[in-house]
C-alpha cells in the first residue's frame, strides 16, 4: 500500500488553551496510539489533503522532529461548521501485527446482464480487511464479467490469502438486478431460437 509522509513537531502542551492556538496557526493536533504510550504532535492542515480527501486509502509516514513511525488513519475531526480538520488520530502499525482497515473496491470486466439493461447495484464500496501492514492492498478487485440479471457477487468470490475479510461469507458486494427496460438475460442466440421455435409452434397449430 502506498504510503504519505506528513511531517510534525511534538506537542510540549495538549491544554485548551495550546490546542487553540494551533488551530489558529493552521496547526491540527494530533496523537498516534498503539505504541507504549501515547504521542501528541502537531502538523500543519495542509499535510493531510492527500490523505483525507481522496477515495484512495493510504498509510502514513509520520515524521515527528526526525523520529519516522509508520501508521494509519485512525479518526478524523472535522468542525461542524467550516469543516476544517480540527484533530486527527493515528494508530501505529508494526510489522508483525495484523491491522484493520476499510479498503475500497474496484470493479473490473463488463457485466453482461447490465448489457441486457440490468441495473448494477454497487452495494459496498469499501471492504474492511484485516492484514500484516506489508500484505494491505491499495484496492480488492472484483470481477463482474460473468454477472448476468439477477446474479450477484460474494464475499466468498474475492478471498485472497494476503488478508481475511471481517464480513460474512454471503455479503453481496455488487448485484445485477432487473431494470424496467432490461430484456431477459438470454444470449441473441438463445433469443432467436426461442423466437424461431414459437414462430414454428404458430404455424404447425394454424395447419
Amino acid at each position: 500500500m502506498k504510503s504519505i509522509t506528513i511531517k510534525g513537531s511534538k506537542r510540549e502542551s495538549v491544554g485548551k488553551v495550546a490546542t487553540k492556538a494551533l488551530r489558529n496557526a493552521g496547526m491540527v493536533p494530533c496523537v498516534i496510539y498503539g505504541g507504549d504510550k501515547p504521542m501528541h504532535f502537531s502538523a500543519p492542515e495542509l499535510a493531510f489533503k492527500k490523505l483525507v480527501y481522496t477515495p484512495n486509502v493510504y498509510t502514513a509516514t509520520i515524521n515527528v522532529d526526525g523520529q519516522e513511525i509508520a501508521a494509519i488513519l485512525q479518526d478524523i475531526q472535522f468542525h461542524p461548521v467550516t469543516d476544517r480538520i480540527i484533530h486527527v488520530d493515528f494508530y501505529q502499525l508494526f510489522d508483525d501485527k495484523e491491522v484493520t482497515m476499510n479498503i475500497p473496491v474496484k470493479l473490473t470486466g463488463t457485466s453482461p446482464g447490465v448489457l441486457n439493461g440490468g441495473s448494477l447495484r454497487f452495494t459496498n464500496r469499501k471492504l474492511k480487511v484485516k492484514a500484516l501492514p506489508a500484505n494491505l492492498p491499495d484496492f480488492i478487485s472484483a470481477d463482474i464479467s460473468k454477472l448476468k440479471i439477477g446474479h450477484k457477487l460474494v464475499i466468498t468470490s474475492l478471498f485472497n490469502d494476503d488478508y481475511t475479510f471481517m464480513h460474512p461469507d454471503n455479503t453481496v458486494v455488487v448485484q445485477v438486478r432487473t431494470s424496467r427496460n432490461a430484456s431477459a438475460d438470454l444470449g441473441d442466440d438463445e433469443e432467436e431460437e426461442t423466437t424461431e421455435e414459437g414462430a414454428a409452434e404458430e404455424t404447425t397449430a394454424t395447419e
